[in-house]
């Protein structure tokens, strides 16, 4: 298995009226698991079908080990892929389907066995996939990408229909996978997923990766000089912390988050004003915190806020 990686470089694609790519950029390196997350039509799936060759673009590039997938030989020896786990004959066995696709590629037939053990399906195998659980056609279709042993991997959502234990697993597969030096590109739209699984993350929107950094990174920098107060006495910490010119905003029942002060600072500031709170501890972001705040400029369609509905 050699190095690869993908790289897409200044993709620009119109659907009619419809700018679907607008400048897409970002690189998938060998040993991480990047997570691309991004609102509904961010331009996730299209990108992943352009490099796939599935979808032509106007201009821009997608390069799988340095070549278009169009000019790759035997490709599923270089980028292994799920798009869509219902793609696939509904009257095969697991086993016949992906004896199939290895026949196509002149893959040994001992390979599907392999893959069948990998993901977990051997006892299914000759069972028709059309009465498989998705969360099964999801293995199926790992299965499939892992045939050819790529050194680079591309799965849509592949916790789409996954119950705990199969996403514990997925989890940790993935992550075996980006350790063996394979470069692994995941879309999902659960950001809990992406935060226990990925290293890197590209954060799209309307057409362009609006971040493009460690995970960790983006977590810190989103913490950055926030604290979480809890206190049942809200209006008055409130107003005590805004006096003393820092950011406060309610988070929840009893829960507010207060910008520009150290926590140490804050406690005192309370305790002199006689303020009871319960805990005082620097934020921790989440990923889905810092998704929401990425892409809030980038969402298609929003809904309305429950304030907004009650007025």
């Amino acid at each position: 298995m050699s190095a690869s990686g993908i790289v897409v470089a200044g993709l620009r694609k119109r659907y009619g009226t419809t700018l679907a790519l607008d400048g897409m950029s970002f690189t998938v390196r060998p040993g991480a698991v990047t997570g691309l997350v991004g609102p509904n039509g961010a331009g996730k799936s299209t990108t992943m079908r352009v490099i796939l060759g599935l979808d032509a673009v106007d201009e821009g590039a997608a390069l799988v080990a340095g070549k278009p997938y169009r000019s790759l030989k035997r490709p599923l020896s270089h980028v292994g892929s799920l798009l869509d786990a219902a793609a696939l004959h509904p009257g095969r066995s697991g086993r016949d389907h992906l004896l199939w696709l290895a026949h196509s590629q002149s893959l040994a037939a001992r390979r599907v066995d392999q893959v069948l053990a990998q993901v977990g399906l051997t006892s299914a195998a000759r069972r028709k996939a059309g009465g498989y659980s998705l969360g099964m056609r999801q293995r199926l279709g790992l299965a499939a990408a892992l045939l050819g042993d790529p050194p680079t991997i591309m799965l849509d959502e592949p916790f789409n229909g996954m119950d705990p234990d199969g996403m514990i697993w997925m989890r940790g597969f993935l992550r075996s996978l980006a350790a063996q030096g394979r470069a692994v590109l995941v879309s999902s739209h659960l950001m809990s997923e992406v935060q226990d699984t990925a290293d890197h993350l590209v954060v799209v929107g309307r057409g362009r990766a609006i971040a493009d950094a460690g995970v960790a990174e983006l977590i810190a920098a989103a913490s950055k000089n926030r604290v979480t107060l809890r206190t049942t006495a809200g209006t008055h910490a409130m107003r005590v912390l805004a006096q003393a010119g820092v950011t406060v905003a309610a988070a929840g029942r009893d829960t507010i988050t207060v910008s520009g002060l150290p926590a140490g600072r804050i406690a005192t500031l309370l305790g002199q004003s006689a303020v009871p709170f319960s805990e005082v501890s620097a934020h921790r972001a989440t990923l889905e915190d810092v998704y929401l705040e990425l892409t809030r400029e980038a969402v298609e369609f929003r809904a309305a806020t429950p304030a907004e509905v009650s007025q």
